[in-house]
């Protein structure tokens, strides 16, 4: 599909509308602001497939009881350096920073520690939970499942068996971003194909694969029949995601459903005999690390130096540049602060739609 024109919106301006919508859908305040923040946050990094083009669909949970305001984390169990939490079915942007703080707050008293959350709500980017401990000094590993949420088939077969499962790393640098790895599982996040069936960015001719095995860009694939519509739903598709790098990207993807799901309690992707739930359930396994207590001396510059080392590598192509982990997200919410967020025409369509029938007024 084409990309059509986008419109730009000034960041502090979207946040604002998106928490009023969350007010107006029965948020309070706080939590409101929250999600605005953790979805304009996705954008501002590139990541818009996680951001505000999001909201109709949250807005829709929420009003489905598929997403619940105002909840906290339930400890299941704990010890000094563990913690098993349900995040009872709470908006991702209210349940992962708790549970990533007490993460937090037990690898600096103990060095290191291991926090599996169960039935979240949409945890969003998960580069925001990785970015959170690094600004405590931390490095931490996410492993991610969806549950219930079958859209990527696995390497050889054309049956939806995963969901797109990210997996994240994130490394303090004090005084600048940190290095940050981020990604999901399948060729291309859910949320891209997404914004392609919007008119945004194509995806790769090769990102999607119908039950035929052949394999396609096209979002219908994914979507079934998406004209005159504005509400994506991967439901009315007959096709899969696949997954990157063929049988490494599949594995990674499994072993994302054995921590997130099968070890943290959380549902995994399939088998769930008799679920119809929709939404998204997320299973989370973090590590957060302690350099301190690891005794590498001088351990943030020591990365740094290597980092710079691949930079310094001659480029493939004249012009070009070696990127490290975390640059391009650095660098483009750099621009999007200065320049403003873009957004295709009919993913702004859809969020105002969202508010008008929440009886809000588009921002002037």
């Amino acid at each position: 599909m084409d990309a059509l024109p986008t419109t730009t919106v000034d960041a502090d301006t979207l946040r604002s509308f998106i928490a009023e919508i969350f007010v107006a859908a029965g948020c309070d305040a706080e939590e409101a602001g929250r999600i605005g923040h953790h979805l304009v946050s996705a954008n501002l990094a590139g990541h818009d497939s996680h951001g505000v083009i999001r909201v109709p669909r949250y807005v829709r949970w929420l009003a489905d009881g598929k997403v619940r305001a105002g909840q906290t984390p339930t400890v299941v169990t704990e010890s000094a350096t563990h913690a098993v939490v349900d995040g009872n079915l709470g908006f991702g942007q209210t349940i992962g920073p708790l549970a990533v703080d007490m993460g937090i707050a037990k690898a600096q008293a103990a060095g290191l520690a291991v926090v599996a959350l169960r039935n979240s709500g949409h945890i969003g980017r998960v580069g925001d939970w990785a970015e959170r401990a690094a600004a405590a000094g931390l490095v931490s590993i996410h492993f991610v499942n969806v549950g219930m949420g079958e859209l990527v088939a696995p390497f050889g077969g054309v049956d939806r068996r995963f969901g797109t499962n990210p997996f994240c790393i994130g490394v303090p640098q004090p005084g600048a971003p940190p290095l940050l790895l981020d990604f999901a599982t399948s060729m291309v996040a859910e949320g891209k194909v997404l914004v392609a069936s919007n008119g945004g960015k194509p995806i790769p001719h090769d990102a999607l694969i119908g039950p035929d095995g052949a394999l396609s860009s096209d979002p219908r694939t994914l979507y079934g029949p998406i004209e005159n519509t504005s509400v994506r739903d991967p439901g009315n598709g007959e096709g899969a995601l696949r997954a990157f790098g063929d049988h490494k990207g599949s594995g990674i993807a499994f072993m994302c459903e054995i921590l997130a799901g099968c070890l943290a309690g959380s549902p995994t992707a399939g088998p769930n005999p008799g679920a119809k739930r929709g939404g998204i359930v997320n299973g989370m396994l973090s590590i957060y690390l302690d350099p301190q207590h690891f005794g590498a001396a001088g351990f943030a510059e020591t990365a740094r130096g290597f980092a710079e080392y691949i930079k310094a590598s001659r480029p493939a192509s004249p012009g070009g540049e070696v990127l490290v982990p975390g640059d391009a997200e650095s660098r483009t919410r750099t621009a999007r602060l200065r320049d403003g967020v873009p957004l295709q025409v009919e993913t702004w369509a859809a969020i105002q739609a969202t508010g008008a029938k929440l009886g809000l007024s588009p921002p002037g």
